[in-house]
């Protein structure tokens, strides 16, 4: 791939996640910037084009793709597009950085990584908790300082009450909400994979997975409740619950790490005190975390892009996840 001196990004998708999490965070970072933008909705691209200070505008995916002066291409729509957009991308040999999950499900994700490699073209994913200072802290403290010893088995715990403004609008359902765009299993499919992922980033690929997944409260078509068990290929064995239909008396955001000297309890959306129990006592460790909590993988995306370093949060690691999703869900 030919080095970038700067970066021109153009979007595919202007929704809630390029207000704040991301899109800013483009202009910001030396040797890049934000040049067109595109959706479906011909008014929203202008819109947000307008509001944001870029160029051009489009509503068509493949005109914002052939536009000569985009070099790069953020892909920020629901999970069934994904891996359309990103091929689409790399044909025209333009890198592409997607949210996450990379696609709607793992056999998709193996398309993309096969255009990557026979065109060359990367292709990054927005598992950006990998980078955050906060997180970055955790595995400090698991991997670095070894301060819980070996770790011995993790435990996610996911529970939050149900959305009623996805389900009772009137409107059309959320994307989440809908399985031939979300890949199946409603909001697990979009938010297990941020705590999957972080866990695999640290301890490596799971290699067997198992879950029971359901609707056992019926205020929509897809399930709402599931659980798990899973094993690394070092040996370390895990079992996750979520559950998107909780009564708030049970709301959970929670990964327990147990080790031979120790343990450590952190969340992955809500950011509580990271907590640390050792024969030292307890310690409530708190860690901020950037405005735009994407701008350290960015930054590290466009540096990778330049030549100046490697980013390692691409397709072919982020396939992983999309795995082990599935298998929990029975896909097969």
């Amino acid at each position: 791939m030919k080095y970038l001196d700067t970066v021109k990004w153009g979007f595919i998708g202007c929704g809630e996640v390029t207000e704040k999490k991301s899109g800013p965070a483009f202009g910001k970072i030396e040797g890049s910037e934000v040049v067109a933008v595109m959706s479906r909705d011909e008014e929203k691209a202008r819109s947000y084009a307008e509001r944001h200070s870029i160029k051009r505008w489009y509503s068509d995916a493949q005109s914002l793709v052939n536009d000569p002066d985009v070099n790069a291409v953020y892909i920020a729509t629901p999970p069934s597009s994904h891996a359309t957009f990103a091929i689409m991308a790399m044909k025209a040999g333009k890198p592409a950085y997607v949210e996450k999950p990379l696609a709607a499900s793992y056999e998709e994700c193996l398309r993309v990584n096969r255009i990557s490699d026979l065109t060359g073209v990367p292709c990054f994913v927005a598992f950006y908790r990998r980078y955050l200072p906060y997180f970055e802290r955790v595995k400090q403290l698991v991997l670095d300082e070894k301060m819980i010893g070996k770790a011995l088995t993790v435990q996610i715990r996911f529970a939050v009450p149900p959305r009623e403004l996805d389900y009772k609008s009137g409107k059309e359902l959320p994307w989440r909400l809908q399985p031939e765009v979300a890949g199946g299993g409603g909001y697990f499919y979009d938010l297990a994979s941020h705590q999957i992922d972080l866990l695999q980033y640290w301890f490596g690929p799971i290699i067997e997975a198992e879950g029971y997944c359901q609707n056992m409260v019926g205020l929509y078509k897809v399930e709402d409740t599931f659980n798990a068990c899973f094993r690394f290929a070092g040996g370390l064995t895990g079992s996750g619950s979520w559950c998107f239909v909780a009564h708030e008396s049970a709301r959970r955001d929670r990964i327990s790490i147990v080790g031979t000297k120790g343990k450590i309890v952190f969340s992955v959306f809500d950011y509580e005190p990271i907590v640390l129990d050792t024969e030292h006592g307890q310690k409530k460790i708190i860690v901020p975390n950037p405005p735009h909590v994407q701008m350290g993988l960015i930054e590290q995306v466009v540096q990778h892009l330049q030549g100046k370093r490697l980013c390692d949060c691409d397709s072919v690691s982020s396939t992983a996840t999309n795995w082990v999703m599935d298998r929990i869900l029975g896909k097969f």
